[in-house]
């Protein structure tokens, strides 16, 4: 008989008496969110009835009473997970195994995942006597299921109960777990290689080459693609197991064949742990094997292949061995610098592959690719290249820039793409902040205001947009001799459009300039601009009149 229980120190409303019964009623009630509540309560109510009754009544119940929506199946996985002192502590944890058995055989994946996850949590909790009497032999009913929902669960399982089971029963999970690796379904044999690394590291090296080595070939060479990149993954726990004279012979032929493998999605995955797989096989391997992998890899006819393998750059250069570090760089690595995402990459983590090798080498080499993606079609690889240029003038120095690259970020300044012209003005400044005032005189301001005599007006404009960004980093000497006479020469400029961005301008460098400058030279022109046939010119002329650059007695 159910009998009402009050909860410790006695819920508020309704809830300080707890019937087993209705449990019973709010799980059959057909509101959702009234059955997951009731779950949700279950701690509180396996704490109401007491160890006991939580075992003989409300284990039963719910491992005979599983069948919801999987919101609901996923609270209750997770729930049970820490309900080891609820039953008894770890002498009676086995009562947990048979709702979770139920749970870790449903549709849902999320919930079969959360039931496992529970699982293995209490596994530790069971002393090996129950392991092999309660545990293990769960392990084998969903192993050997009729559902391949219960033989992919089974995976998960096998690598937390194999320590602490005795010879017999631990060959008996290795059985069980080659059979996996062939099963029928795609699905069992996905979630199998998905766990053959975590299965590997807990067995004994003689089994890891008798048993291991052949299921990973086998998984490596899988019909299905989505198996055989996860045994890539598996390689990486594989190859850092076995003794280095082992590897050339039991992976590396596996690993070579994922490298070249005619799925892009199984070669994305090696470039992707190309840096675990180079520290797990060593410098060695590294040299005769990985590096023309890499090259590969670089070169790949997929974009997300090359791109995550440019990512690893850094990386694997980091991890070269040092005494021939520099020659594998720029006899290997440097020339498959051609695909956009590789050289953009280097460039981006310049000054860590400098410490590698270099600026003098570096910059030989990569100076063709970086001129090469300066004029790239894609406007957006010309865009990412301006973001580097500071960066790459820091590493690289004021001369090699102004012999190098100085004329590209002036060509930057006339291309047909705005954002580029945009990116090329903020990218000047920036540079005369890290070379100073007085290169940007000699260097920068007279190319500059050269620009204000280009016939075409867009170049003229840029000529303005440059000054704005020039005038705060260079300061009030530069602006007032050298870029205010220009501005005030262009607004007498035929378009209308470079007329009023001669206001803005005005206005932008006013706060630079002196008073009596303003004074003087800026206003007369400002009120010439007043009083302009074009209205937009008229209008910023009025803005700059009134705004906080001129006081307001000049206006």
């Amino acid at each position: 008989p159910c009998c009402a229980i009050g909860p410790p120190g006695g819920a508020d409303g309704d809830d300080s008496l707890y019937p087993i019964a209705v449990l019973i009623d709010e799980l059959r009630n057909e509101d959702v969110q009234l059955r997951l509540n009731s779950i949700k309560k279950l701690s509180t109510i396996a704490l109401a009835l007491g160890v006991e009754r939580t075992r003989t009544e409300l284990l039963p119940f719910l491992t005979d009473t599983i069948y919801d929506e999987d919101e609901v199946l996923l609270a209750l996985a997770e729930q049970l997970g820490n309900f080891t002192m609820l039953v008894g502590g770890p002498e009676y944890v086995h009562c947990l195994l048979p709702p979770l058995e139920s749970l870790a055989t449903v549709e849902e994946t999320v919930v079969r995942d959360k039931a496992v996850e529970s699982l293995r949590k209490i596994s530790q909790e069971h002393s090996p006597v129950d392991l092999e009497v309660h545990f293990e032999p769960l392990v084998k009913r969903l192993a050997s299921g009729d559902w391949f929902t219960s033989r992919t669960s089974a995976c998960g399982l096998f690598s937390v109960c194999y320590p602490r089971v005795s010879s017999t029963v631990k060959a008996e999970i290795r059985q069980h777990f080659r059979t996996l690796c062939s099963d029928d379904t795609p699905m069992v044999r996905r979630a199998a290689a998905s766990k053959l690394g975590e299965f590997a590291k807990v067995l004994e090296l003689d089994y890891v080459k008798s048993d291991i080595i052949s299921l990973f070939t086998a998984l490596a060479s899988d019909e299905q693609d989505s198996v055989r990149l996860l045994a890539v993954e598996a390689c990486v726990s594989i190859a850092t197991l076995l003794p280095q004279e082992d590897l050339e012979t039991l992976v590396m032929p596996t690993l070579r064949q994922a490298a070249e493998d005619k799925s892009w999605r199984v070669r994305y995955m090696v470039a992707d742990k190309f840096s675990e797989l180079q520290k797990a096989v060593g410098p060695e391997i590294t040299k005769n094997d990985l590096v023309p992998a890499f090259q590969n890899l670089l070169k790949d006819c997929e974009a997300e292949v090359r791109a995550a393998a440019a990512n690893k750059v850094k990386e694997f250069c980091e991890n070269l061995p040092e005494d021939n570090r520099e020659q594998i760089i720029m006899t290997h690595i440097l020339p498959c610098v051609k695909c956009p995402e590789v050289r953009l990459n280097i460039i981006s983590n310049l000054d860590c592959v400098n410490e590698v090798i270099g600026i003098r080498q570096l910059s030989q080499s990569l100076l063709p690719a970086i001129v090469e993606l300066a004029e790239d079609a894609k406007w957006r690889v010309r865009l990412a290249i301006i973001e580097y240029m500071p960066l790459l003038a820091g590493q690289l120095g004021v001369e090699f820039f102004d012999e190098k690259l100085n004329t590209l970020c002036m060509a930057w300044l006339i291309d047909h793409v705005y954002a580029i012209r945009e990116a090329a003005t903020c990218n000047l400044m920036k540079l005369v902040e890290k070379f100073g005032a007085d290169w940007a005189q000699n260097t920068i301001v007279p190319k500059v205001l050269g620009m204000a005599n280009d016939p075409n007006y867009l170049h003229r404009m840029t000529t303005l947009f440059c000054i704005n960004a020039l005038s705060d980093v260079c300061g009030r000497d530069i602006t007032t001799k050298q870029m205010l006479p220009v501005v005030l020469k262009m607004s007498e400029d035929q378009v209308a459009n470079v007329r009023f961005n001669v206001a803005k301008s005005l206005q932008k460098i006013g706060p630079v300039l002196e008073k009596i400058t303003l004074q003087n030279q800026v206003k007369p022109v400002l009120d010439k601009l007043a009083t302009d046939k074009d209205m937009d010119v008229k209008y910023f002329a009025h803005e700059a009149l009134s705004g906080e650059c001129l006081p307001y007695e000049y206006s």
